[in-house]
């Protein structure tokens, strides 16, 4: 008799129906055969398999069994498959009605004793199953809350390949999971508020302006001035996500398989802050099989880079393309594959390989040319695409050892998603999110500038040596500027403030 069941590949972020085929023929009994370009841990499931349908008291077939993972063109991996092909050897001997399964797709891992496991990427399959048409989904019971974030499916936690086949044949029934309402559960969660910091009200400023319209900061100061401490304050004055952008979140996490225990949506911006001593596929993506990096993982929140130039400049070059369009391409001999890299990038660095050029309390040791060489780590065309510059002067003691609070992160995100609102509703009709994902035609529409405001980009233009990109993002700058103000015409002061946070060397 031959079975049929359906199951789910991830390739990327996305699924691939998978049809397993199960059959037996004649030969030694207990064999099983996989086909259908499994990799190592799928071809291991014919021990797990083995094992569990013996160990939850069912029969297994006293012929060689044949399993065919259709459509033999996409490469199956990992241990998610051994569900589906233990429902299928079942069904061969007919242990379970071949029409109980018609509708409905299988996933999990299987220990020795039948029980389930859990498995990655559940998200991204439920969200295929219910584009894909299927009614049903069976995952481990671990994996359940994760899956029924998507509505209009039915998801049903699996404890054990006993219970399972209990409940297709007519016995105790599994209850489907509770469809998750996620609207209010979307909350700020971060370590440092703003009023924890003390002083740098400049600074504070810029990373205002940066979070209302999503642009790229680069902090620089000698050590000890609060770089660390206020991008890590950034994500608490970040609007909230939407539903939309933490299932978006989610879906990479879970196929990192990086969800936290027992939290099946990411309710907060990701912060992400790798070490410089991380390897190109770790930064960007990759592998054997391309799996999302540091720039995917931040999608929609913060990749943090201390001390920027120790990263090299291969390494940070290899962000430009993806601060540009988004997104990342990896590129194999099977195919590419594209993640989502939507994010804002804050650098934090010293002057100096000393740290204390230009402090007015400490001398700095480095000879010129060693600060030359340090500074030029970071490329022109890197530093063209940051919209923000601060210098992080020392903070004196009367600030530091001062009783009084400054404004709370709570106050400072309220400015901050009204700037966003007005952004959301600009760009309702679009894909854009915020200001700094405007194109060029985005600028002529919404950037508009009166007569003053031109005579001021003009001796810019000049005075600065601006180049066309850092023109269009001193722009978008501007009309973030005028959107924390409130008001819908970019006005010269808003341009003035968008151009000193401007690199004064970069031109």
């Amino acid at each position: 008799m031959l079975a049929h069941v359906y199951s789910c590949a991830v390739i990327g972020l996305d699924g691939v129906t998978i049809d397993v085929e199960v059959d037996y023929g004649q030969g030694n009994p207990g064999r099983i055969t996989i086909v259908g370009l499994p990799d190592e841990a799928v071809k291991e499931s014919r021990e797990r398999v083995y094992s569990a349908i013996k160990n939850s008291e069912l029969a297994f077939p006293r012929k060689p069994i044949t399993v065919n993972l259709a459509p033999a063109s996409v490469r199956k991996e990992g241990p998610a498959f051994d569900l589906p092909i233990a429902v299928g050897v079942i069904i061969t001997y007919n242990q379970v009605p071949q029409a109980t399964v018609e509708d409905a797709m299988f996933v999990g891992e299987l220990s020795l004793d039948g029980s389930l496991r859990h498995v990655r990427g559940v998200l991204s399959i439920a969200a295929h199953a219910r584009a894909e048409g299927f009614k049903k989904l069976f995952v481990p019971e671990m994996d359940a809350a994760e899956a029924a974030l998507i509505p209009d499916i039915e998801v049903y936690p699996v404890k054990s390949l006993s219970d399972l086949v209990n409940h297709l044949t007519g016995g105790e029934q599994i209850s489907p999971a509770n469809a998750r309402d996620i609207s209010s559960s979307l909350e700020i969660n971060a370590e440092t508020d703003f009023s924890e910091v003390k002083g740098q009200e400049n600074i504070k400023r810029a990373l205002e302006v940066a979070a209302a319209g999503g642009h790229n900061v680069l902090m620089s100061g000698s050590p000890g001035a609060g770089k660390t401490l206020m991008a890590r304050a950034l994500c608490s004055i970040l609007p909230r996500l939407s539903i939309d952008e933490a299932l978006e979140v989610t879906r990479i996490y879970s196929i990192c398989d990086m969800l936290p225990p027992e939290t099946p949506l990411i309710q907060t911006r990701p912060f992400r802050a790798p070490h410089h001593t991380i390897s190109h596929a770790g930064m960007v993506g990759g592998g054997h099989i391309p799996r999302p990096g540091e720039i995917s993982l931040s999608h929609r929140g913060v990749l943090f880079l201390d001390e920027l130039p120790e990263f090299g400049q291969r390494m940070l070059d290899v962000l430009r393309q993806p601060m540009e369009d988004k997104v990342v391409t990896i590129s194999r001999a099977q195919g590419s594959l594209t993640f989502p890299a939507n994010f804002m990038l804050v650098g934090a660095m010293n002057p100096c390989p000393c740290g204390y050029a230009g402090d007015n309390l400490r001398q700095c040791t480095c000879m010129p040319a060693a600060i030359t060489n340090y500074q030029k780590r970071i490329s022109g065309p890197l530093l063209d695409r940051i919209d923000i510059h601060a210098h992080v002067p020392r903070v004196d003691f009367q600030k530091l050892s001062s009783q009084r609070q400054g404004e709370t992160s709570e106050t400072i995100r309220q400015r901050v998603e009204a700037a966003r609102q007005k952004q959301i509703e600009r760009f309702q009709n679009t894909h854009l999110v915020s200001n700094a994902d405007m194109t060029p035609t985005e600028i002529r529409q919404y950037c508009q500038l009166d007569d003053p405001c031109q005579q001021l980009m003009k001796t810019a233009m000049r005075q600065m040596r601006l180049t066309a990109r850092g023109y269009h993002r001193v722009l978008k700058l501007s009309r973030t500027i005028a959107d924390l103000d409130g008001v819908e015409n970019i006005m010269q002061h808003h341009i003035a403030e968008a151009l000193q946070y401007r690199a004064k060397d970069q031109e």
